[in-house]
């Protein structure tokens, strides 16, 4: 049997860091993608690279002639509802899942092809990547049914502070006292306040929006969780420009997402705040936005 092709960035993060159970898993992929293949008659192609770094994505085809993917991904729980939250959206604005198998380390899903390429890929110019981001959440967010599994965004914030701390305090030069102060309180504070409390995607960025055929742009990967839908623009702000004036970028994704304008800035300058001690490139919009 030829050996299973691996895409890169999968291969170069488990090299890199990250728990043993996930090396372990990364280690069994050659018994776990042919066995998934085998439960859904599959005929795989190459995996896409470079690929994310905790799941193995490859195009395939079904025995009566489907092109679809598989995606065998690491069992962690950022992973969890992904399907569910596909499921959910019924391909309203994001891709359709077919099925899905769980086990111990392993979440597997058949899913919609695009053809892609990303939004990143196709559109340099941030008005129309702010256009397309804002359009396609507002489409998504929608009042959760009592079925659904989702975490709160409570739960993910309050996890995200709690980690927070613990770098900062070895790292306590990498951001003011106050700023860092001000920032957990708003991060802990805001997702309790009461706001509309919609299905969020909480990861919806430039590379995880495909061009596709039965709608323009689709979502992929998304992380859903149940709260504050100003809180869901961050992810593309972050990713896209946010350091020359970080109070500007808040405001047009607000505009353009309806959303209230001062509470996206306040969300905006929390996430900063969260994200500077690991991510050092952030440091120096914090007090842009501060509040």
């Amino acid at each position: 049997m030829p050996a299973l092709p691996m895409p890169s960035r999968l291969a170069e993060s488990v090299a890199e860091s990250g728990p043993q159970r996930r090396r372990e898993w990364f280690a069994r992929l050659p018994e776990i993608v042919p066995a998934l293949a085998e439960r859904w008659s599959l005929t795989l192609e190459a995996p896409y690279q470079p690929g994310g770094e905790v799941s193995w994505v490859a195009p395939a085809r079904t025995a009566d002639g489907r092109d679809v993917v598989l995606k065998a991904g690491w069992r962690h729980p950022d992973s969890e509802h992904e399907a569910a939250g596909l499921r959910f959206w019924g391909g309203r604005g994001a891709i359709e899942v077919f099925d899905e198998h769980v086990d111990d380390t392993t979440i597997a899903s058949l899913l919609e092809r695009c053809p892609g390429p990303t939004l990143g890929e196709v559109h340099r110019d941030q008005d129309t990547r702010d256009r397309v981001v804002a359009r396609l959440l507002t489409q998504l967010w929608a009042e959760p049914t009592p079925d659904l599994p989702f975490r709160s965004l409570v739960q993910m914030c309050d996890a995200w502070a709690d980690e927070f701390d613990e770098r900062y305090a070895d790292e306590p030069d990498a951001l003011d006292p106050g700023l860092a102060k001000a920032g957990m309180e708003l991060y802990r504070g805001l997702p309790r306040e009461s706001c509309p409390q919609l299905v969020l995607v909480t990861d919806l960025h430039v590379g995880n929006v495909l061009a596709a055929e039965r709608e323009p742009w689709l979502l992929i990967d998304p992380k859903p969780h149940v709260g504050d839908p100003c809180y869901d623009v961050l992810q593309h702000v972050l990713n896209d420009d946010v350091l020359a004036d970080p109070v500007a970028r808040a405001y047009r994704m607000a505009e353009l997402a309806g959303l209230d304008r001062e509470r996206v800035r306040l969300w905006l300058f929390a996430r900063l705040v969260q994200e500077c001690v690991e991510q050092p490139r952030f440091r120096a919009a914090v007090p842009l936005i501060a509040p």
